[in-house]
């Protein structure tokens, strides 16, 4: 299948490094639901992420396209500094009493078993399922989840709620987030490259996104549950026990207000884009944009001078 993306550039890798010593828990000023609902990424990202260049590194051999090989490498590249990245948060959560090894070995067994090599955790299943079939799904699912973040990308780099967020986990997400737009049309492509037919890569792409979109809604208010309930914030810790639809009320109205997370109905205006045959991710997102936040971002200008 031919490739659509246009103004294609050298994915590359930016080593950065972040100190939280001055970083508050309460990040986002007098907004802890915005802030544990971001800050639960961190617990989710680098198994997330690691699990991405491990699928990606054994669909390798099968890409047959040498500009988007280069871009999937890339891809890989930085997404495993992502995952270091969110991990170098970890003390600095436990610095302020919050628990978070139950929350992370349940988000391993999603993508170590749930999502390994044997079949939703079943080596039963390897027989009925074949390797290169599971390995195309889970690509499909990591194209799902990408549009996803490509989306909060874009997000990120419109918003100037956090300008007055504390200026070094600000700039690990924005810095972040900002390559996520840079490189938001590779999951899509590989995935599209790796199918038979237009006509599957279209049903299956529909079929994986009803499977990552409850999933991806599901273990983010997770990540928030197990960091609110751990507040001495008493409302915090109550809205942790509400139901799932209760907690995405509060990211509507805690978005429509101060603009600190983006709005659950956008999520959903994202995710119906989708649907569209004639969907590609290069329309999701301003890679210019993209560039000239990475350009100032301290930690991304701090490890060019590194490296």
């Amino acid at each position: 299948m031919m490739k659509t993306v246009t103004n294609r550039h050298l994915l590359k890798p930016r080593r950065v490094q972040f100190d939280f010593a001055q970083t508050p828990y309460h990040w986002i000023p007098n907004d802890p639901f915005a802030s544990h609902l971001i800050n639960g990424i961190h617990m989710i990202l680098p198994a997330g992420e690691l699990w991405f260049c491990r699928i990606y590194n054994k669909a390798l051999p099968l890409v047959t396209d040498d500009d988007l090989r280069l871009d999937v490498q890339g891809f890989i590249r930085q997404e495993a500094i992502h995952a270091r990245a969110h991990s170098s948060a970890h003390p600095y959560l436990a610095e302020y009493g919050f628990e978070t090894e139950s929350f992370t070995q349940k988000i391993n067994f999603l993508f170590e078993q749930l999502l390994g090599d044997a079949p939703l955790g079943q080596p039963a299943l390897r027989k009925v399922i074949p390797a290169k079939q599971w390995l195309i799904t889970r690509v499909g699912i990591i194209a799902a989840i990408e549009h996803f973040t490509g989306f909060l990308g874009q997000w990120a780099m419109d918003n100037t709620s956090w300008d007055k967020a504390d200026p070094v986990m600000a700039d690990l997400f924005k810095w972040h987030l900002a390559e996520e737009v840079e490189h938001r049309t590779v999951a899509f492509e590989l995935y599209q490259h790796l199918c038979i037919t237009e006509a599957g890569f279209y049903l299956s792409r529909q079929a994986l996104m009803a499977l990552a979109f409850p999933l991806f809604v599901k273990v983010l208010m997770d990540g928030y549950r197990h960091l609110a309930q751990q507040d001495n914030n008493a409302y915090q810790g109550k809205l942790a026990q509400q139901p799932i639809w209760r907690l995405l009320l509060e990211m509507e109205r805690i978005g429509k207000k101060s603009g600190n997370v983006p709005t659950f109905s956008a999520f959903l205006q994202a995710t119906s884009r989708w649907v569209s045959p004639s969907f590609h991710p290069i329309h999701e997102g301003n890679t210019e944009q993209a560039l000239a936040y990475l350009a100032k971002s301290p930690a991304a200008r701090a490890a060019e001078t590194r490296h």
